[in-house]
């Protein structure tokens, strides 16, 4: 991380550890100031534009730091904050494990800021070079999760046997779980929908990033996958929100475990990693599903590298 020192009004030009001598003005920084959603997001639009973005906070600090510091990984755009208390520097130091890039600060806060970059713990690369992918996981329990808020997505294509949306409680192990797309006595296909799960499940989108099932509207583009990996995408025309009885399917990978909530009925199924369909009410322990893994962690849905523990 880069220390930079305000000298805008022509005081200390230079000094041990400084990275930066701010005046004011760089050909390769674009500055602003954050005081409310709205240039919160003209801030993220310059990512990806512009080498660096100098950010001022006028009240909320953390948070839209946390969403710049997410969403700049691998953009070519590096983040730098104005600090102005010394109480803050070590949060924005260390913003989702990563921090900013740089941070700006005035010549009595120089050696603490100094202190605090040195001391800074570099973000544990967890399982370095690991792609996202397609795996199988087996069922470890199934039981009862009482009645809850299930969602339905319903798309404006058509889904294949064998297709389906990646979904589940966390974000590292996702199901996929099968398109109704089969035919059987009781209720006539709707190869448009997923019963994706309970509602605050995961989603994979066709971005790459994840969303709550509560959260996704019509005209949101989400992946579609098969046991292969991801296929395509599709959009959303609908989401149709229930209550209904639902299961709990726990499944792992190794060490990492993960669950899926979702409606106790014969029409919603998982795909095997052989690319058959298993409905969830018939599933058993020991049972091979295919699942989407992905070892990053997610800040309002982007994936950075990162530790997380979720259950």
């Amino acid at each position: 991380m880069e220390i930079w020192l305000n000298s805008e009004d022509g005081g200390t030009s230079s000094a041990e550890g400084v990275h930066r001598v701010w005046t004011g003005s760089a050909s390769d920084v674009s500055e602003v100031v954050i005081d409310d959603n709205s240039s919160q997001n003209d801030a993220l639009s310059l990512i990806g534009m512009v080498p660096w973005l100098l950010v001022r906070c006028s009240d909320w600090t953390m948070i839209p730091l946390e969403n710049l510091v997410a969403t700049s990984r691998d953009s070519g755009t590096r983040i730098a904050a104005a600090v102005n208390q010394e109480i803050d520097l070590n949060g924005i130091a260390s913003a989702l494990e990563h921090g900013v890039d740089a941070i700006l600060v005035e010549f009595d806060l120089l050696e603490t800021a100094i202190l605090v970059a040195s001391e800074k713990t570099p973000v544990l690369d967890i399982e370095s070079g690991q792609k996202p992918q397609v795996q199988s996981a087996e069922i470890t329990s199934i039981e009862s999760g009482g009645v809850g808020e299930r969602a339905c997505i319903d798309l404006t294509i058509r889904l294949q046997e064998g297709q389906g949306i990646a979904t589940g409680s966390v974000s590292q192990l996702l199901c996929i779980v099968h398109g109704e797309t089969l035919s059987n006595e009781f209720v006539p296909p709707r190869p448009f929908r997923v019963n994706a799960g309970a509602i605050h499940s995961y989603a994979l989108m066709a971005d790459g990033k994840t969303k709550y099932l509560s959260e996704l509207k019509a005209g949101d583009e989400i992946a579609v996958l098969s046991s292969e990996g991801i296929v395509g995408k599709a959009t959303i025309g609908r989401l149709k929100i229930e209550n209904r009885p639902l299961f709990v399917i726990r499944f792992e990978v190794g060490k990492v475990k993960s669950q899926i909530i979702a409606q106790q009925a014969e029409t919603v199924r998982l795909i095997t990693p052989d690319g058959n369909i298993l409905p969830i009410t018939s599933a058993e322990l020991g049972d091979n599903i295919s699942v989407y893994s992905d070892n990053r962690v997610r800040h309002i849905g982007q994936p950075l590298e990162g530790r997380v523990n979720e259950r």
